[in-house]
């Protein structure tokens, strides 16, 4: 009945915030199995009717369906996990169509950073998550209509990389008492994001704080410089600053 408001400026307003905010409380409150199994029906349906309030503009309502989507995953009910699993394919499959097929961007991104947040407040990453990733990756395996595109290949990229972040964290809960093998998995971590700004940004900040707290005042200031040239670098790109990261040189060489 309110799909012309709904879709006002590629259905970022704020009845489409509301609208979405009350399909999130259905997962952000304890349900049982049975109605989750329509709430999944209902948001399979809602994303295929409103794939840009997800794909398009600003990422919150992406970042936070990852976010309840992923927890999901999580649950103790069999069927709750696969259900989860199954809207998760689907809306990284909607998110390849609405890109014309070349990449999922968005929801790696989202999902990735999603698994990060979760580590810390819900614990993931036991057997019942990993249950839920092989089913992922399964769909994307079976999936005849995707044989002969990218997209499954993208999908076992991004639950790879799932997997390296929870093994890292595991890592980093061990090391939490010696702080140079924590910086050095931090590191590695930064590595792998070298190809997405935000995720590499993220994990240099967290290496940058455990720096400060052990003293270590010019490992820390390394961190944020990297961190300003990675976003320099960035401007550049859009057209916004002349000079990129090498602004940074006369400060380190390492820059490079």
């Amino acid at each position: 009945a309110f799909q012309r408001q709904l879709q006002q400026s590629d259905c970022q307003n704020a009845l489409m915030k509301k609208v979405f905010d009350t399909h999130m409380l259905f997962l952000q409150i304890n349900q049982s199995a049975a109605a989750l199994k329509h709430v999944f029906a209902a948001l399979r349906l809602f994303v295929g009717k409103f794939p840009s309030a997800f794909f398009q503009g600003q990422a919150d309502l992406c970042g936070s369906l990852c976010y309840e989507i992923l927890k999901c995953c999580n649950h103790r009910s069999r069927s709750t996990q696969m259900e989860a699993s199954a809207l998760l394919y689907f809306f990284m499959r909607k998110n390849f169509e609405f890109n014309k097929q070349k990449s999922i961007v968005r929801s790696h991104l989202q999902l990735i950073k999603a698994v990060s947040q979760l580590i810390a407040d819900a614990g993931i990453g036991g057997s019942r998550f990993q249950h839920s990733l092989a089913i992922i990756n399964n769909f994307a395996n079976g999936d005849k209509q995707m044989k002969n595109v990218n997209f499954p290949a993208e999908v076992k990229d991004l639950t790879k990389r799932i997997r390296t972040v929870l093994m890292a964290t595991a890592q980093m809960k061990e090391h939490e008492k010696d702080p140079e093998m924590l910086v050095d998995l931090q590191y590695s971590l930064a590595n792998s994001y070298a190809s997405t700004p935000e995720l590499r940004r993220t994990w240099l900040e967290s290496m940058a704080k455990i720096h400060a707290r052990n003293g270590d005042l010019s490992e820390a200031a390394m961190c944020y410089i990297h961190i300003a040239a990675l976003i320099a670098e960035y401007l550049k790109r859009k057209g916004l600053f002349s000079m990129g990261w090498p602004a940074f040189l006369s400060i380190t060489p390492n820059i490079k």
